[in-house]
């Protein structure tokens, strides 16, 4: 089984539990879907920075610690569902606990497959994707919408961008990024339709002359969550052969020490269909009969 399939199939466990438990509106509670399991769930204020959580197993009895130094309830819920996702993938549990516990990296931060897996499943839990389609469809993509879907989801901002890349029908990419450098880059299908993209990579640097360049470079902007919007044509950022201009937003994710942006376009992979109404628009005009005044 290849990567992305079992990334997909993560996704696929957890809409799957909501369908056995009989959760059909959001939000997800991850708390309640631990009790249910007899899962201890409990804060862990002295966690370290960079682990967000802990799967713990003692003789038959499981339990969860979530990190709390970052006291956004958004990425404690999603450390809950993470590990979670530990609970409930097959294999994980013997994978991971041998030794009594699990610390994880949740938030798409590491590239060990168990926790991508485990990131997956999150994403899948708090964000199932028929409930969160109807949403996406309802708004303009960009970084309002995200917000708004996790909102409603009560995800992490960055999980929210994820899954709204994943579900949009728009051409949008996320972008993580710690001071000038890269963690990493999600696309929407609709924005890998533009031809010959450059991949930003992991530990590649944010391209100069953009926005999140200049914002990055403010430390103090990063921690204080700001926010900068600005028109940039993609090829700046993710190379490729067709120009395009994009809205290019940027917000600072506090603690978290990270950059957030957002390059959307409700233009990009809908050409075809707008070539169709104008062919459709033009036939009309050739069809519809004219009368000469006398």
């Amino acid at each position: 089984m290849n990567s992305a399939f079992r990334l997909k199939m993560a996704k696929q466990k957890a809409e799957a539990l909501l369908k056995e438990l009989g959760i059909t509106a959001l939000p997800v509670d991850p708390f309640a879907i631990a009790e249910g399991r007899d899962i201890i769930v409990e804060a862990k204020p002295d966690a370290e920075d960079g682990v967000s959580g802990m799967l713990l197993k003692y003789d038959d009895v499981f339990g969860i610690l979530y990190a709390t130094y970052i006291p956004v309830e958004g990425f404690q819920r999603f450390s809950i569902a993470h590990e979670l996702g530990h609970y409930f993938l097959d294999g994980h549990v013997d994978h991971l606990l041998k030794d009594g516990e699990h610390a994880s990296h949740a938030g798409f931060v590491s590239g060990d497959p168990y926790e991508l897996e485990a990131d997956n499943f999150a994403a899948g839990l708090l964000m199932p994707g028929g409930l969160c389609k109807r949403l996406i469809a309802r708004r303009d993509p960009g970084l309002a919408a995200i917000e708004s879907l996790a909102r409603d989801c009560k995800a992490s901002l960055t999980a929210a961008s994820i899954r709204f890349a994943e579900l949009t029908d728009d051409a949008v990419a996320v972008v993580v990024s710690t001071g000038p450098t890269i963690d990493y880059c999600f696309l929407s299908e609709a924005m890998k339709s533009l031809p010959q993209l450059s991949w930003l990579r992991k530990g590649s640097p944010v391209p100069t002359g953009t926005e999140t360049a200049r914002f990055s470079a403010v430390a103090e902007r990063v921690l204080k969550g700001d926010r900068a919007t600005a028109e940039i044509d993609v090829m700046d950022w993710l190379g490729g052969t067709r120009s395009a201009i994009v809205i290019e937003e940027v917000i600072g994710l506090g603690r978290y020490g990270k950059t957030l942006t957002i390059l959307s376009s409700s233009r990009i992979g809908h050409e075809e269909d707008s070539d169709d109404a104008d062919d459709d628009e033009q036939l009309e005009e050739r069809w519809t009969p004219r009368f000469r005044r006398k």
